[in-house]
């Protein structure tokens, strides 16, 4: 448990997770976390990322290096229009800078009543001008259009802001609730908004910037924020050197929140203080799992993929490469993690379960032009069947998972090797095509739509050697196309059912991707200084500290007692 591994926050696909390895002073902001306020009460609340470098001291909440997105804190100074609670995808967000919202029959419109009595950090007041130029600007650069939505007219009248899209938006309504509402006057002075020095960002959330350093921002409450003013008066968000170093700071109490993996959490971290150290991991709707590149001979074959995983050992996965919390099992042979996903299972797949066993294994892969030399696989064109599974050596998590996944396959006659590449090798060679499996994840949504269509969908097709964003296993089916269309472009309900059963069924029969686990929303926290945290049983939010609910998170929070 060296460096940080794979993590589920929102981004582009194959950006950079939590990088590691150049050395942080630890010691720089971290005194904040024994403050007190009047009658010794806690004012100061900790939270550090491993991200392992020292960042640059740019606040801009479309840069995916900037500070304020690596440590979280850009959900505190700009916000939303509605608060969605990620771990309940198919509950309504709550109203948040727009008090209502009105979709078009089609989903190709929505129109947005801005909340009064809103005032930015400099004292000027929040308008539907600046809503708009929220939209207006994603339209105009495109790097700063993160979910690439097709926005084709932005409008306003009086206090309501009307969008306009190019085709149904059913699958991104909650995308577009989450956008964060940015000030007009100084945004639209930057030369280029996705790159650009934010130094002193003005935003309608309860914190602004108090100071920063080379490994730490401090934020502090402001008066005249319109909602209820946070308990929490100041916040560390500091960048830690490793998950060791990580690990330690939590332990000690220098840190308070976090997100990473820890081979041995529950040992480590929660035995060390079982009463106030936490771990919550609530699951989101996508998935993390076996890609291939299905150009490549036999992994173009559908009964081949089935078999494999016929035989990978998700609980094991789960309890060994996932050390029992991290990334949640899945159970379901559609890949939809459960109970999120739940509602979206069809009928004829409730309750079945992706790994069936070997002799199952062995009958889809005989049955079908597959035979055996002694105990090795041999494809129908008479090779044995071989393969070399990639990920980057310091994702600690997966390089279990591969062990484990190796190590299955052998029992039916698959020679499988471990690549321990190196993370910006891998990003290029998975990009460009150049690999016969890996272990990735898929993007996540309010239904399983976007998980499918990252893996299936041909839009996001390129050739071998030129690099994709989507479709890294260049798979190409003209049914799932077909499927994934019916289901965004529905406008009812029934549709939608009927085409998500028909996309999970396509999934089932040609298995382009072999779903193990359950991306995660999840945190490491301790509740000895601050009580309010989401738990199993009270799961009003995802605690991820870098993720859109990470603002409502910190409102929640109150001293201990």
């Amino acid at each position: 448990m060296t460096l940080a591994t794979s993590g589920s926050a929102a981004r582009r696909p194959l950006a950079a997770l939590l990088a590691a390895g150049l050395a942080v002073t630890l010691a720089a902001g971290c005194g904040g976390g024994k403050s007190g306020g009047s009658g010794g009460g806690k004012t100061t609340l900790n939270v550090g990322m491993p991200d392992g470098a020292t960042l640059p001291a740019n606040n801009n909440p479309f840069l995916d290096s900037s500070f304020a997105k690596k440590l979280g804190y850009t959900w505190l100074i700009w916000e939303p229009l509605a608060m969605q609670d990620e771990a309940k995808p198919d509950q309504d967000p709550a109203p948040w800078l727009a008090t209502k919202w009105t979709w078009s029959p089609d989903y190709s419109q929505v129109t947005l009543t801005v909340r009064d009595g809103v005032k930015w950090s400099d004292g000027t007041p929040l308008t539907a001008d600046d809503v708009a130029y929220s939209f207006q600007i994603q339209k105009d650069h495109k790097d700063v259009n993160y979910y690439s939505l097709p926005i084709n007219n932005v409008t306003t009248s009086g206090n309501q802001v009307t969008v306009s899209f190019d085709g149904s938006q059913y699958v991104n309504r909650t995308k577009i609730l989450s956008t964060q509402v940015i000030n007009k006057k100084q945004w639209s002075a930057m030369a280029d908004p996705s790159k650009d020095t934010v130094a002193n960002p003005v935003g309608t959330g309860p914190y602004t910037i108090k100071t920063t350093t080379p490994s730490t921002v401090t934020v502090s409450a402001r008066s005249g924020y319109w909602g209820t003013a946070p308990k929490v008066k100041t916040i560390n968000f500091t960048t830690y050197s490793s998950n060791d170093t990580m690990g330690a700071a939590l332990v000690d109490g220098q840190a308070e929140w976090s997100y990473y993996f820890m081979s041995d959490a529950k040992s480590t971290f929660v035995g060390k203080d079982p009463a106030h150290f936490k771990l919550y991991f609530p699951a989101q709707l996508s998935a993390d799992g076996l890609w291939f590149n299905t150009t490549k001979k036999p992994f173009d074959n559908p009964h081949l993929r089935r078999a494999m995983s016929m035989v990978i050992n998700r609980t094991d996965i789960f309890n060994q490469g996932e050390a029992g919390y991290f990334k949640p099992e899945i159970d379901n042979i559609t890949g939809i993690p459960t109970p999120q996903g739940e509602p979206y299972i069809a009928a004829e797949f409730k309750g079945v379960s992706p790994t069936t066993g070997v002799a199952a294994a062995k009958q889809e892969l005989t049955g079908n032009g597959f035979t055996y030399s002694g105990n090795t696989l041999m494809d129908p064109t008479g090779k044995p069947v071989t393969l070399t599974i990639t990920d980057p050596a310091d994702w600690n998590d997966y390089q279990t998972d591969l062990e484990i996944i190796k190590d299955n396959l052998a029992t039916i006659g698959i020679t499988a090797t471990i690549d321990k590449a190196n993370d910006d090798a891998w990003d290029d060679a998975i990009a460009k095509g150049d690999f016969d499996a890996m272990l990735h994840w898929t993007n996540s949504g309010t239904t399983p739509y976007d998980m499918y269509e990252e893996i299936m969908d041909s839009a996001g097709l390129e050739p071998i050697g030129t690099a994709a964003t989507a479709d890294f296993g260049r798979y190409q089916n003209p049914a799932a196309d077909a499927a994934l269309k019916a289901y965004s472009n529905a406008t009812d309900d029934n549709s939608r059912t009927a085409a998500m059963d028909n996309l999970e069924k396509l999934f089932v029969q040609e298995m382009p991707m072999i779903p193990t686990s359950a991306g995660n929303l999840g945190a490491e926290y301790s509740t000895r200084n601050w009580a309010g945290w989401p738990t199993a049983d009270n799961p009003y939010e995802a605690p991820q500290p870098t993720r859109w609910g990470m603002e409502d998170v910190v409102l929640h929070l109150t001293p201990s007692s």
